[in-house]
C-alpha cells in the first residue's frame, strides 16, 4: 500500500465503516457518484457493487493512478468509471466539473482541507443531493452540535440537514491517524435563494461570531447600518433576548434574520 503523508492520506480498512458509508450514501442505479481520494479503490469497489450510472474518481497522488487504472480497467473501458488525476479543489472549480443531478459526493478526505472542500462543494452551481464524508470526529461533532451553534455548523446547515452516522476509531486506518474520525452525512441539500442572500447571510454569521463571549447585538452593532439597540429589537422579533450570544442562535433563525434584512433594502 502506498502512503504519502504530504497528501494527508490515511487509507480506510474497516469493513464496518465501509458498509456504513455505503448505507449512508444510499446509492441507486440512477446516481452519479463523485468519490474524492479513492486511494487504492477499497471504497470504490463497494460503490460499484451498487451499480451507479457513473462513478467519477478524483485522485491527486500520481503513484495511485496506475493502481486505479489497472484495478478498474473494465469499468473505465465501459465508461462507468471516469478517473481524474488531479486536485479536488481545482477540479470542483474547473469547467471539467459538469455532473448533473442526481449526483452524490462520497469521500475520505484529508483533515486539513475539510473546510476548503466543504466550501468548494457548496459553491457549485449544481449542488449534490447528498454528501457523505469521513472527517475528523471533532469537526463532525461541531457540525452536528444542536446545543451550541458555531460558524462551521452555520456554514453547513444553511444548505442541508446533517447527522453523524458513526465514529470510526483511528485503528480503522493505515497508517493510523492521531485522532478518531466520524462519518458525516449531509442530505436534503437545497441552494440558497440568491448570491446576494448568501453573501448577506455569511456576512451576518461571521460578524455575529466575531466575539463569541459578547452579546450578538454588540457584535453586530453598525452592521447594515443598525445600532446595537436596533439589533436588540430585531432579536426580539425572533423570540430572542438582548443578552443572546451568537452560539444561542440557530441556523434557521440566522436565515430568518437575513430574510428580514433583505426586505429592508439594505445595501449588501
Amino acid at each position: 500500500m502506498f502512503q504519502k503523508k504530504s497528501l494527508g492520506q490515511n487509507f480506510l480498512t474497516s469493513e464496518k465503516a465501509l458498509r456504513e458509508i455505503i448505507v449512508a450514501s444510499d446509492i441507486s442505479p440512477e446516481d452519479t457518484i463523485l468519490e474524492v481520494g479513492p486511494g487504492e479503490g477499497v471504497l470504490t469497489k463497494k460503490i460499484l457493487e451498487k451499480k451507479p450510472k457513473k462513478l467519477v474518481l478524483v485522485e491527486k497522488d500520481d503513484r495511485l493512478i496506475p493502481i486505479l487504472t489497472d484495478t478498474f480497467a473494465k469499468e473505465i473501458q465501459a465508461g462507468v468509471v471516469h478517473l481524474v488525476h488531479g486536485d479536488i479543489l481545482e477540479y470542483l472549480a474547473s469547467a471539467d466539473f459538469q455532473l448533473q443531478k442526481p449526483y452524490k459526493i462520497v469521500a475520505n478526505i484529508p483533515y486539513y482541507i475539510t473546510g476548503l472542500i466543504l466550501r468548494g462543494i457548496f459553491s457549485l452551481s449544481i449542488l449534490p443531493e447528498k454528501v457523505v464524508l469521513l472527517v475528523q470526529k471533532e469537526v463532525a461533532d461541531r457540525i452536528v452540535d444542536t446545543q451550541k451553534n458555531n460558524i462551521l455548523r452555520a456554514s453547513v446547515t444553511v444548505y442541508g440537514d446533517v447527522r453523524r452516522v458513526s465514529v470510526v476509531p483511528k485503528g480503522a486506518f493505515v497508517p493510523a491517524p492521531s485522532v478518531d474520525s466520524a462519518i458525516l452525512c449531509i442530505q436534503n441539500i437545497v441552494p440558497i435563494p440568491s448570491p446576494q442572500f448568501e453573501q448577506m447571510y455569511f456576512n451576518l454569521v461571521k460578524t455575529a461570531f466575531s466575539h463569541k463571549r459578547k452579546k450578538v447585538s454588540r457584535n453586530l452593532e453598525g452592521t447594515y447600518g443598525l445600532s446595537a439597540k436596533e439589533w436588540e429589537q430585531m432579536l426580539v422579533q425572533f423570540n430572542l433576548t438582548e443578552n443572546t450570544r451568537p452560539e444561542e442562535i440557530s441556523t434557521d433563525i440566522y436565515k430568518k434574520i437575513t430574510t428580514a434584512l433583505s426586505t429592508r433594502n439594505t445595501d449588501i
